[in-house]
């Protein structure tokens, strides 16, 4: 694997000592290729949400190994001097509420991410209109978050996650307020953006809607993951 995609080997997390040591995950192997959007399952208490926060460098493993593209960011501990800038330059998120800024329009809710990394203004917000154009909510640029459908906040998350194309995005859940039509359309333009971007993606989700379309799936089940082909081929 080349610049992006993410792999992960063996990670484990342990919260607590001795005898209330809790170890909620025990061993997680996972591979997303460049391009890939790959769903995650399963019941409440499985691991999930530790893993993702893992993943997005919320919080540090115990032990185990994580690689984004060539480069190892944790083996038994992190390989990277700043955290903070590998969470906002190279893992994008997209959550099940859309968390849009209130009092930003919807190109500057976009742009901030590339400003923080110190990406000129102009040019953080020509590529906020860029992205929000692929994602056809172009035209809804100038306007605040609280003239928005529920569907067209969704894209515009997707594109402030999609801003500083990180090799990676984590989606938690973010299908979950919306119908099926809806629902369908974000997993079709996440396929589409991680195709066009070549982003790894992957998917939390409990939605009976969209698991029909993930080629792969990794289910975890008491902190051990397992993976099976999806029934699905995607949006080809």
């Amino acid at each position: 694997m080349d610049g992006k995609g993410i792999g992960i080997t063996g990670l484990k997390k342990r919260y607590g000592r001795g005898d209330t040591a809790v170890d909620a995950l025990k061993g997680v192997d996972m591979e997303v290729a460049p391009g890939e959007v790959v769903g995650l399952i399963g019941p409440s208490g499985s691991g999930k949400s530790t893993l993702l926060k893992c993943l997005g460098a919320v919080i540090e493993p115990t032990s185990g190994r994580m690689r984004l593209g060539a480069e190892v960011i944790y083996d038994d501990g992190w390989k990277v001097k700043d955290i903070r800038a590998l969470r906002r330059d190279r893992i994008g998120f997209v959550f099940q509420a859309p968390y849009l800024i209130p009092f930003l329009d919807v190109t500057d809710n976009v742009a901030l991410p590339s400003m923080l990394a110190g990406v000129a203004n102009a040019e953080a917000r020509q590529r906020a209109v860029e992205l929000l154009q692929a994602l056809d909510v172009g035209h809804r640029a100038r306007a605040m978050p609280s003239q928005l459908s529920g569907g067209e906040q969704q894209r515009v998350a997707i594109a402030r996650g999609l801003v500083n194309q990180p090799p990676v995005i984590l989606a938690d859940e973010p299908t979950a307020p919306l119908d099926s039509e809806r629902a369908l359309a974000v997993i079709r333009i996440l396929n589409e953006m991680a195709r066009k971007f070549e982003t790894a993606i992957i998917v939390v989700t409990h939605d009976e809607k969209i698991i029909p379309t993930f080629k792969r799936i990794y289910h975890i089940r008491d902190g051990v993951t397992y993976e099976e082909e999806g029934e699905g081929r995607g949006f080809e």
